[in-house]
């Protein structure tokens, strides 16, 4: 079994990457294979509505100008889904909402490829709107038909610089508790 990440972060070693790789290693204990992807650097557009990903139905998005198509290629060889970003405004990142849009409009032009996954989101934030980033996240899944995991609390970090989401001690809690579940989820989903 296998679980990517994608980090909506403009900071590849950032909060948002430090509370990944708490889940990440968490999945790693229950054997369960990961890879991290960072959005960072790459420069993503939008969905454009040419509505070509239902007329073509190859799993791509027919804007091929960047490593979009890399990222859902990844999903759909993967059981688990993490999308996690920083708290930009009480929403997600730029780069993360543009992977949402695309992505999701290709699982949906494509019979909702990624239906019956398992998802899980990741937010960091410094105090407020996680609340909001989190939704927008879990919206990706719930519309796909995933299977979405919680923990034991919103699965969010409070930080402000690098590695200040590692002093959260729920928070990091929460991510341990988090990587528990997805592996759970999945081992009774493939059963």
């Amino acid at each position: 079994m296998k679980v990517v990440a994608f980090n909506g972060s403009a900071r590849k070693k950032g909060n948002t990457q430090h509370l990944i790789d708490h889940v990440l290693r968490e999945l790693g204990t229950h054997g369960i294979d990961t890879e991290s992807v960072s959005l960072a650097g790459h420069s993503i557009r939008g969905c454009v509505a040419c509505l070509k990903c239902f007329t073509n139905q190859d799993k791509r998005c027919a804007v091929d100008v960047d490593f979009v198509n890399d990222c859902v290629e990844k999903m759909l060889g993967a059981d688990g889904i993490i999308l996690a970003s920083p708290t930009y405004f009480a929403n997600v990142s730029a780069e993360m909402k543009a992977l949402i849009d695309r992505a999701g409009m290709v699982a949906k032009a494509n019979g909702d490829m990624f239906a019956r996954k398992v998802g899980a989101s990741v937010v960091a934030v410094r105090r407020g709107g996680a609340i909001q980033v989190f939704n927008a996240l879990n919206a990706f899944f719930l519309i796909g038909q995933m299977i979405v995991v919680g923990s034991n609390y919103w699965n969010m970090g409070i930080g402000l610089n690098r590695g200040d989401v590692d002093d959260d001690l729920e928070g990091v809690q929460t991510m341990q508790n988090l990587g528990r579940n997805m592996a759970w989820a999945m081992r009774r989903l493939r059963d």
